[in-house]
C-alpha cells in the first residue's frame, strides 16, 4: 500500500486528453514526514506511519514532541498510519503527491458533512403522507405508522426514523487521478470526495 495525507481545496473541471470536460475534486498533499515505520518482529504488523501539519510546540503535550523529535520535525497535527507500505522511506523523510501517477486509480477516505439531526424525508427519502385533510395538520412530512400496539409492543430494530444525519467516515474506490501538480502540492482526482472544504482525507491505493 501507499498513500498520503491531504486536504480537499474544492472542485473545478479539466479537459481530458480525449478532450472530454471532467469534474475534480482538488486535494493540497503538503509533504508528509514518516515519523515512525513500525515492524511484524517489534508491533506485531507493518506500517509507516505519516504526518502533516504544523503545531505549536506548547499546544503539544512532551511525548508527542519527544516521539516527533526522533524524527528531525517538529510537533504535527495529523497522524496517520498506513499498512504495508510500499514507499522505500526512512523515518525523517517525506512523502510527496509524487507517488501517485496520472491515470492511476486510488482510494480516498474522508468524513462527510455533517447534517444535523433530521426527519425522515430528508434523512431515508419519505413522501410524507400527502394533503392535508379534515382535522389532519401538519403530517406532510411524517414519518407514519412505526409498528402495531398490541402486538408486536415494540417498534422493530432498524426502522427507519428520524436522527443523525452525516458524519459518516466514507471510503470512496477507485477514483482516478486525472492530473498532478508537484509545484504546489496538488492532486487532481475524478468526481466529488466527501467532506467540507477544508476537510482532511486520506489518499491511498
Amino acid at each position: 500500500m501507499k498513500g498520503i495525507i491531504g486536504k480537499k481545496i474544492g472542485m473545478t473541471s479539466v479537459y481530458a486528453p480525449d478532450g472530454k470536460q471532467v469534474a475534480v475534486t482538488i486535494i493540497e498533499a503538503e509533504p508528509n514526514v514518516i515519523t515512525q515505520i513500525k515492524s511484524k518482529e517489534i508491533d506485531g504488523y507493518n506500517a509507516h506511519q505519516l504526518a502533516v501539519g504544523d503545531k505549536k510546540e506548547k499546544n503539544a503535550v512532551k511525548a508527542a514532541v519527544n516521539h516527533f523529535a526522533k524524527a528531525n520535525t517538529s510537533a504535527k497535527k495529523i497522524v496517520k498510519e498506513f499498512r504495508d507500505y510500499s514507499i522505500e522511506k526512512n523515518i525523517g523523510e517525506t512523502v510527496t503527491v509524487e507517488i501517485f501517477a496520472e491515470g492511476e486509480k486510488v482510494d480516498v477516505v474522508g468524513t462527510t458533512k455533517g447534517k444535523g439531526f433530521q426527519g425522515v424525508v430528508k434523512r431515508h427519502g419519505f413522501a410524507g403522507v400527502g394533503e392535508q385533510s379534515h382535522g389532519q395538520h401538519d403530517r406532510q412530512r411524517a414519518p407514519g405508522s412505526v409498528g402495531g400496539s398490541s402486538y408486536p409492543s415494540r417498534v422493530f430494530k432498524g426502522m427507519r426514523m428520524a436522527g443523525r444525519m452525516g458524519n459518516d467516515r466514507v471510503k470512496l474506490k477507485g477514483l482516478k487521478v486525472v492530473k498532478i501538480f508537484p509545484d504546489k502540492n496538488y492532486i487532481l482526482i475524478s468526481g466529488s470526495v466527501p467532506g467540507h472544504i477544508g476537510s482532511t482525507v486520506f489518499i491511498q491505493k
